[in-house]
């Protein structure tokens, strides 16, 4: 087993503030900058690289090219450009300004709820702050008051974006500014809890009382099949899409989140075994013994005695799908299962109504209650 450290790498927020403050200096200074030096949120000193570095008396740009370190982003190798313009100020009194904008591949904000005004380039604020305060360190030196339009720009970011839950987000034409730290850590649930948080603010901001929390993608679809309505599949008012909300493994955060928002009804969708995991209490679905779960499943189905439509011996069983499908899809079965993840969801967040949604794997409705 391979135990070396994972390495960490830098969020498109410290490569697009790393990038501003090398042409602004380039532009300050009239001359090739190889390398900058920044300062990110945390108090750590990085160095970045400067590539396709052009200027003249007016303007200067260059990238930095995204690196992510060990984790899966797709944002990684991704070249993060900035180009900084001035214009001098022939009044007295006046100081100097900067203006930060997003270009080709930077995504325009459609959708209220992200601490970024609709209509606004998808910079969130921290690097806003980063780039802004950089550009105007560089000229502080300067005695002559200056106007400089800066503009971040991601190439290929509009084709990387589609690889993203970005257009759900009501982010369209291209990628976000990102990052709070600076540091992208590698395989991170902060990422996955982030996007969580930012997906629950748009639906609150866009009016929506109930959330669809979804283990994956496939469970997600066979609910957006189903016609999942405020009242269950196919009844009540038909949710949008901000109510859709894919929750991965973190189902305890998830339904916290829920519940701190003021959300108040929330369907949980997932396959048989995802639902088994959250009837067995574990908070995150990835972490828990198969094993173990498929133990405390025998347990319930012997309280059951007679009434049990599932037979022993357990350890002819390999997985929960296994089960499932040799019960014959069981109604007193799934209800149970379902029934227990129902209730462990509800003692996490006490405040939610919790509906109980179990997509079958050839894509149907298996359950609802």
């Amino acid at each position: 087993m391979n135990t070396k450290p994972l390495r960490h790498g830098y969020t498109t927020g410290a490569c697009a503030a790393a990038a501003a403050k090398g042409a602004a200096r380039m532009l300050r200074e009239q001359r090739p900058v190889e390398e900058v030096e920044l300062v990110l949120p945390t108090g750590e000193r990085v160095a970045f690289r400067l590539h396709g570095q052009e200027f003249d008396d007016s303007a200067a740009s260059c990238f930095v090219v995204k690196d992510a370190g060990d984790d899966p982003d797709v944002t990684n190798g991704a070249e993060i450009h900035a180009r900084v313009r001035r214009e001098s100020l022939n009044r007295s009194g006046a100081r100097t300004m900067v203006f930060v904008d997003g270009g080709k591949g930077v995504g325009t904000v459609t959708k209220p709820g992200l601490g970024v005004g609709v209509g606004n380039p998808a910079i969130n604020p921290v690097p806003m702050r980063m780039i802004t305060e950089g550009v105007k360190k560089e000229f502080s030196v300067v005695c002559l008051p200056q106007v400089l339009h800066v503009t971040i720009s991601i190439p290929n970011g509009e084709e990387l974006a589609k690889k993203t839950l970005n257009a759900r987000l009501g982010i369209v034409g291209g990628l976000s500014i990102l990052g709070t730290t600076g540091i992208v850590r590698p395989i991170s649930t902060k990422a996955w809890t982030d996007t969580l948080d930012a997906a629950l603010d748009v639906a609150r901001a866009c009016g929506c009382e109930t959330i669809v929390l979804s283990t994956g993608r496939t469970s997600e679809l066979v609910a957006i099949k189903a016609g999942i309505g405020d009242r269950g599949p196919g009844t009540g008012k038909t949710l949008p899409e901000e109510a859709y909300v894919m929750m991965g493994d973190h189902v305890g955060y998830a339904l916290r989140a829920c519940a701190r928002k003021g959300v108040r009804h929330v369907i949980l969708v997932g396959q048989f075994a995802k639902l088994l995991k959250i009837a067995c209490g574990h908070e995150q679905t990835h972490v828990s013994s198969s094993e173990l779960d498929l133990q405390m499943l025998a347990e319930w189905l012997h309280e059951l005695g007679s009434r049990s439509p599932v037979l022993g011996p357990w350890s002819r069983y390999n997985t929960a799908r296994q089960v499932l499908e040799e019960s014959g899809n069981d109604s007193l079965f799934m209800e149970l299962v379902c029934t227990r993840a129902r209730d462990a969801a509800r003692r996490l967040a006490p405040s939610l109504d919790i509906k109980v949604l179990l997509a079958g794997y050839d894509s149907t409705v298996l359950y609802f209650g």
